[in-house]
């Protein structure tokens, strides 16, 4: 089934505290060699999806140098291929994207233009695997007007007054959606994944930002939740979000775990723009128990249960536990470094100590030298 993708790659946030100050949510490093967005954009690929858009607006220059080359996710083509859409600031446009739907607005012209019948909107924040295509069938048996990805969050560490939370008929035919309410009234949250219709998407978003109204949920779904047939898709596979500190250690270390890692090692395969490193180095004195290690890597030291990215030094004598260690990150003699999560190109000098705890790991920002 024919579709075009958009991934909303614009986020930032408070929550995820230094972490964010120099890249965007959708270029977060995760499981030692992959970013976020490459989540969304292997999804799409895989999904036969082969004409995608990514919307991007805060600290976008290390997310497009990720995206420099389309070839890595099969998107570099004559037909459809990788769009890369910037705020476009102008003498008669001065506004950035004020909302999810203004961002696709005002990239309006990439829909006009395209044949596809359909539209997948995804976050590019998001971990999972997912095929698109079970969902456009879905939304097809359904005579669905909008298609919203939903995922019952009973089971799980996940508190749903942080998402927007929807209730379904017997039929998966969407109630209510309530964006993180204070009472929640249901434990199925959307997962910011949306299939819709393109002539229909356009005839939305042209009656709505004329008019003011630039929210997606609020003001596309909500709005006309009487007059359209928005339906409720169940996933229950794995997914997580980068959506605080706390989420991104979480999401790094579920990857220690046989059943999420096999979403890496299992067809089709999520893919990444790949590194020329060296395979990483284990030395004498190296002891490592249950550790994801990047490429690049040297380790003399003690690591366990932690996430190595590439180029990482372990001294010896270090100790790393329950950790996540950034890119060209230096790890000195005789370290203690638990439930930490070190950014790239970090120094803990010789002898020190970054001890956080498990609801609270401590955060060393980018270049930062203890």
């Amino acid at each position: 089934m024919k579709a075009i993708g958009i991934i909303l790659a614009g986020g930032n946030s408070e929550r995820l505290k230094s972490l964010c100050k120099a890249r965007a949510i959708a270029a977060m490093p995760v499981a030692a060699g992959y970013r976020a967005i490459d989540f969304a954009l292997s999804n799409m690929s895989n999904s036969s999806i082969k004409k995608v858009a990514v919307i991007t607006q805060y600290n976008s220059r290390s997310l497009q140098d990720h995206l420099s080359s389309a070839k890595w996710w099969d998107l570099d083509r004559k037909e459809g291929g990788l769009y890369i859409f910037t705020p476009f600031l102008s003498s008669d446009n001065n506004f950035w994207f004020r909302g999810i739907a203004d961002s696709i607005y005002q990239n309006i012209s990439f829909l006009k233009r395209s044949h596809e019948p359909y539209v997948v909107i995804a976050s590019g924040e998001a971990i999972y695997k997912m095929d698109y295509q079970k969902v456009l069938e879905y939304h097809v048996e359904k005579n669905a007007d909008i298609t919203i990805v939903t995922k019952n969050v009973l089971d799980t560490t996940k508190d749903p007054h942080d998402f927007g939370v929807i209730t379904m008929d017997e039929n998966m035919r969407m109630v209510s959606f309530e964006e993180k309410p204070i009472e929640s009234t249901s434990n199925d949250i959307s997962l910011g994944i949306y299939v819709i219709s393109r002539p229909l998407l356009i005839k939305l978003l042209e009656n709505a930002i004329p008019k003011g109204y630039y929210d997606f949920v609020k003001d596309i779904i909500l709005r006309n939740k009487q007059h359209l047939n928005i339906f409720a898709y169940k996933f229950d596979g794995y997914w997580n979000t980068l959506n605080s500190v706390e989420a991104y250690m979480e999401t790094n270390m579920d990857f220690l775990k046989p059943e999420v890692l096999s979403i890496l090692k299992t067809e089709p395969y999520i893919t990444t723009k790949p590194s020329d490193d060296p395979s990483a180095k284990f030395n004498s004195t190296a002891n490592v128990k249950n550790t994801i290690v990047g490429t690049g890597t040297i380790i003399d030291g003690n690591v366990s249960n932690s996430v190595l990215f590439r180029k990482v030094t372990i001294s010896e004598g270090a100790t790393v536990n329950n950790s996540i260690i950034m890119k060209s990150s230096y790890i000195g003699k005789n370290c203690v470094i638990e439930n930490a999560i070190i950014d790239k190109e970090a120094v803990i000098s010789d002898g020190k100590q970054v001890i956080g705890t498990p609801e609270e790991p401590v955060v060393i920002s980018k270049g930062f030298v203890v």
